[in-house]
């Protein structure tokens, strides 16, 4: 009763000076570390309090005795989403995973399906400390000041992500996931990572569907980088203005920030050409970017499953990639292919295995999914996690300055020679749909 007093006095004093930032939980049973907040298997979100399980039921809390802190934990043999009011900006979180007297097996994500640890594994007694960092957004734009000057248009399926809803969402999957801490602090310093796009880089929310901006965060250190991804299924250049979306990232990007810029797939469309504007609009975000003191990055748009008769794939996307490889050169600015890269990928696995990387799926694979899917433009989780692969080996080869901040993982990537999709390591989120995204 002591601790849950001195947390709303807590509480209490973080809403009256300013919304509270920094938390410590105690994930299991009743014993609890000083100076942390209780959370058991029957601590069900309430906005009121500020934090909590989005669904309780499935949580099991075991308690094995001996350290308050790391002797017990929360675990489920389903995905389960921890909760947290947060205001935006940069977090580290620091998490306790392991179980004192036996084995785990833990996935994190966040918000909607951002890749941070996968497969962290703990031998018998183990319990690991992991850092993850990660960018929380709402969609209100402030000045300087923080002062609310305008807000971002979001699109009516945009509101039911867990992205834009004022909330840190953590989701623990795998077949074994045991949390036995959170601890969650402002991170001031990192390097952030701005990603503006389409389909094909937007953080997806329903399985089958993601892109290789989500899985990007897990091969970058925490604590120096963050990723940001405003990306949005759909969209042209234009469209990201007039929705100001664009907007909200020059209000809070900063110097020596990054601005990642993929467009192509729909500004392709409707019969707009890179003469339309196009060109116009790639320049001036470089230009503004470059003014704000942040580095502008172009990423050309990965081709699509069309191939011909020689097993060659077909560019299907006109001019759109030479445009901006073009651009790069006239404007100085780094380029990363990854239309180049994707079709080395797709050329190497080939018409029929180059599908593993697309959303085909049969019939009733997903909820509500009377008919096979058949996308030949949007990714499933390994063809996501692929491409963020191409993206993370421009960087490497490049050496670009970024370099320094992508970890050891899989360093070595080579497009010719794709990973096994059998090895590929992915437990599906609980949420799914076969409505395909915006765009194609």
């Amino acid at each position: 009763m002591k601790n849950g007093f001195s947390f709303l006095i807590v509480l209490v004093c973080s809403l009256y000076f300013g919304q509270q930032t920094t938390f410590k939980f105690d994930f299991g049973g009743n014993r609890v570390e000083k100076g942390f907040i209780s959370i058991t298997s029957t601590s069900k979100f309430d906005k009121k309090i500020g934090y909590g399980f989005m669904d309780i039921s499935g949580l099991k809390s075991v308690d094995n005795g001996g350290n308050a802190l790391i002797g017990d934990f929360i675990t489920s043999d389903k995905p389960f989403y921890f909760s947290v009011v947060l205001p935006e900006g940069n977090y580290d979180i620091k998490l306790n995973l392991g179980d004192t007297k036996g084995s785990s097996e833990t996935t994190v994500r966040v918000e909607n399906r951002r890749l941070m640890l996968n497969d962290v594994r703990t031998k018998q007694g183990e319990v690991v400390e992991k850092q993850i960092t990660v960018h929380v957004k709402d969609s209100i734009i402030r000045n300087q000041n923080g002062e609310k000057i305008g807000i971002v248009k979001l699109k009516p399926r945009e509101r039911k992500y867990l992205h834009w809803d004022n909330l840190l969402t953590i989701e623990f999957n795998d077949k074994a996931p045991k949390v036995c801490s959170v601890i969650i602090q402002p991170n001031k310093t990192a390097k952030t990572i701005y990603l503006t796009g389409d389909s094909t880089v937007v953080d997806a929310q329903y399985e089958p569907w993601a892109s290789w901006g989500q899985m990007l965060p897990y091969f970058f250190i925490p604590n120096e980088v963050v990723i940001a991804n405003y990306a949005e299924s759909g969209e042209t250049l234009k469209a990201f203005e007039d929705r100001h979306r664009i907007d909200k990232v020059w209000n809070k990007i900063k110097p020596g920030d990054y601005l990642f810029i993929q467009f192509g797939h729909n500004d392709q469309k409707a019969g707009n050409s890179t003469k339309s504007g196009y060109r116009k609009r790639l320049k001036e975000w470089i230009q503004k970017a470059k003014q704000l003191g942040a580095i502008p990055v172009l990423v050309t748009s990965m081709n699509r499953r069309v191939f011909d008769e020689n097993n060659n794939i077909v560019n299907t996307l006109d001019d759109f990639p030479d445009a901006m490889r073009e651009i790069a050169k006239e404007e100085k600015v780094d380029l990363i292919d990854l239309n180049a890269l994707s079709k080395t990928l797709f050329e190497a696995m080939g018409p029929e295995a180059a599908k593993k990387v697309f959303v085909y799926y049969p019939a009733n694979a997903y909820p509500n999914q009377p008919n096979a899917l058949a996308d030949d433009t949007h990714f499933n989780p390994y063809g996501a996690y692929e491409l963020a692969k191409c993206v993370v080996k421009s960087i490497v080869d490049q050496n670009l300055p970024l370099k320094k901040y992508i970890s050891k993982i899989e360093k070595n990537f080579n497009p010719n020679k794709p990973d096994a999709v059998e090895k590929f390591h992915w437990l599906e989120s609980i949420f799914m749909e076969s409505l395909k995204p915006d765009g194609n």
